[in-house]
């Protein structure tokens, strides 16, 4: 990403703040990065264009910034920047907005540019059934150990993460402990898509799942008190996204289901499937949208073609 050497005292002042604000609210530190790398272009763009004062932005002003990074090509690949990273520029620059009427900068204009949509793949989802089958499989009677038995509270965690709680990879990842509300029934993803956390509440027995991972069986696999990630790997440290991945790929292989062993599950996958189950089982759009964490109805809408493809059939 090229670098924008700003003059203006008081815009790097404000940017200093955005991130140090980024870091408090728990962001990771690639969005604590990113987020404002992107947002010192804007700054830097209002520099070129003779606004000193940030109160006197206008949304005349921020469409031309739009413009300008609809038009400017890609300084590294060359050809025109892609949807998705015009996307991250305008949430970005939204989040920054959010952050100056945090700090009492009233008056100032939303961004009022919707998100391009992006290019989407067939979403291929899972049945009931079969992700019956997968919490099936972590009832496995024939584990050698007390580390190995953990695993299989372990992976009813992880499918509770992925499929009960609908969390995408990177979210599941970043979970800790303390993300788990057991009393509330509530997770809190702190890490989300487009830099935004949320809520997702779950039920009795996902309750159940997560209690006895937590507190009967987590410390089996951890080297030490003080680690706080949720999911835990071999070697005692945090799970990451592959390594998760690949728990669920045996999972699939302890299933009876040969129909479900054959095909190429992955984490996404149970995240696609619970909000197709839930909208088959009456769950108006707009919950699931929220469940979900979608910043718009037009991401959640893919899964009103899947159940009428399903009922077509």
């Amino acid at each position: 990403m090229k670098q924008h050497h700003l003059k203006n005292d008081s815009y790097r002042y404000v940017l200093k703040g955005f991130t140090e604000w980024l870091d408090i609210l728990g962001y990771c530190k690639m969005t604590c990065y990113n987020m404002p790398a992107l947002v010192q272009e804007f700054l830097f763009f209002l520099e070129a264009n003779g606004l000193k004062d940030i109160r006197l932005l206008k949304q005349s002003i921020i469409r031309n910034y739009y413009n300008h990074i609809s038009s400017r090509g890609n300084i590294r690949r060359g050809g025109a920047l892609s949807n998705n990273y015009i996307n991250k520029h305008l949430q970005a620059l939204e989040k920054f907005l959010e952050y100056l009427n945090h700090r009492g900068v009233k008056g100032l204009p939303g961004i009022g540019i919707k998100l391009h949509k992006l290019n989407r793949k067939m979403i291929e989802v899972i049945e009931p059934s079969e992700i019956k089958a997968l919490f099936k499989s972590t009832e496995r009677t024939d584990v050698v150990g007390h580390k190995m038995e953990a695993y299989n509270y372990q992976d009813r965690a992880i499918l509770t993460v992925f499929y009960g709680c609908g969390l995408r990879r990177n979210e599941g990842v970043n979970l800790s402990v303390d993300d788990i509300n057991l009393d509330r029934g509530i997770l809190h993803v702190r890490k989300g898509k487009n830099y935004k956390e949320r809520f997702v509440p779950f039920n009795k027995k996902s309750a159940k799942y997560f209690r006895e991972w937590i507190y009967d069986w987590r410390r089996t696999l951890t080297k030490t008190d003080r680690e706080s990630a949720l999911f835990i790997s071999r070697r005692g440290q945090p799970m990451t996204g592959g390594t998760i991945n690949g728990r669920l790929k045996l999972m699939q292989l302890e299933t009876d289901s040969i129909t479900l062993q054959e095909k190429n599950l992955s984490l996404h996958i149970l995240r696609h499937s619970i909000a197709t189950h839930l909208l088959e089982a009456g769950m108006q759009l707009e919950k699931i949208s929220r469940f979900l964490g979608h910043s718009s109805l037009e991401s959640t809408q893919i899964y009103t073609h899947l159940v009428n493809r399903s009922r077509e059939n």
